[in-house]
């Protein structure tokens, strides 16, 4: 696109967004940014969009070109493409008409239509499931050397929001200069999700690392109330009990993936922390948490901070080990 004639229409589809904003990006370097006007198909209709392209044939631009991008045209109804549809048989000299979906399009017609007058761009990321090849190839693109097991780590801390995936990507292209990354490098480097953060509380118990569990509950408070780390970490100490229950039947992480429903990752995770503590450890746990759920709803007189605190100090210490050994820690 960026040394190629230009075309009057360009459609960009598909779940890629990271590819969308690099394409936009090329069409933008070949325009003055006076020349460059951005319009939402939720305020602007498939007429503002031609007007806008129709502007250049009144008035004129500096470098002698106009690029109108309409973001969302998923939105628009069929005036508004038939308003594409009568100006792209005879487009403005030099105006460019960039269509961006942010979901499906209903039917066929506005992709026949720009097939036939310029281009239709259709980027798509895999599966959530296989969102690390996406990672894999785009660290690769950037010539970065990382192995299936650095994109999964990154997909795992980062989530499947692919432009945080990029941001993250680009970081450790920067960071690397041309080095291999491995998981260490991912897991040192790249910035969680919030839903990673809550993971480093539940992976903290799972340790039964005290100092970094009570450090990982301040991080957490600092997004989540109480309440939803309370039953956040009952939820996990159920998987890992269930985990462990499913694994001295002799089933693997796979197969107890299935089993509970959640991914073979989580899986993984709950059976390692299920190494740490016995049935009955576990089993105490969740007493505790229910009672600490009892208390932040209102049966204690503490705040549901203090609450918390002191329900995780109950669940990872040893049953034998009294708390005053703890608070000595």
């Amino acid at each position: 696109m960026s040394g190629e004639p230009l075309l009057p229409v360009y459609l960009l589809t598909g779940s890629d967004r990271p590819k969308h904003l690099r394409a936009l990006r090329r069409l933008r370097a070949r325009f003055g940014p006076e020349a460059v006007e951005q319009l939402s198909a939720e305020g602007a209709s498939g007429p503002d969009a031609v007007a806008a392209c129709n502007a250049l044939g009144l008035f004129g631009a500096e470098g002698g070109g106009r690029l109108v991008i309409v973001e969302g045209v998923d939105r628009w109804r069929k005036a508004d493409v038939d308003a594409v549809a009568g100006y792209l048989p005879n487009p403005v000299e030099g105006a460019v008409l960039a269509l961006v979906v942010d979901g499906a399009l209903r039917g066929s017609t506005l992709s026949d239509l720009c097939a036939k007058h310029g281009q239709v761009l259709h980027y798509d990321v895999p599966r959530s499931n296989n969102l690390y090849k996406w990672v894999q190839a785009e660290l690769n693109r950037l010539e970065v050397s990382a192995d299936a097991d650095a994109a999964r780590a990154l997909v795992e801390l980062v989530g499947e929001d692919t432009v945080a995936l990029a941001a993250e990507i680009e970081k450790l292209a920067d960071w690397a200069g041309g080095d291999p990354v491995s998981r260490v490098e991912v897991e040192q480097l790249a910035t969680p999700s919030r839903e990673a953060a809550a993971w480093a509380l539940t992976d903290a118990w799972g340790q039964r690392d005290l100092p970094a569990l009570l450090e990982a509950c301040e991080l957490a408070l600092e997004r989540k109330e109480p309440f939803l780390l309370a039953v956040g970490l009952a939820s996990h100490v159920g998987r890992v009990r269930a985990a462990q229950a499913l694994a001295e039947e002799g089933l693997r992480s796979r197969e107890i993936a299935g089993r509970l429903k959640i991914k073979e990752y989580p899986a993984r995770k709950a059976l390692q922390h299920a190494e740490r503590y016995s049935r009955g450890e576990l089993d105490s746990a969740l007493v505790r948490l229910a009672e600490l759920d009892a208390a932040i709803k209102g049966n204690s007189r503490l705040s549901a901070e203090l609450e918390l605190l002191q329900a995780l100090i109950d669940v990872t210490r040893p049953v034998s080990q009294p708390v005053s050994a703890v608070a000595d820690q």
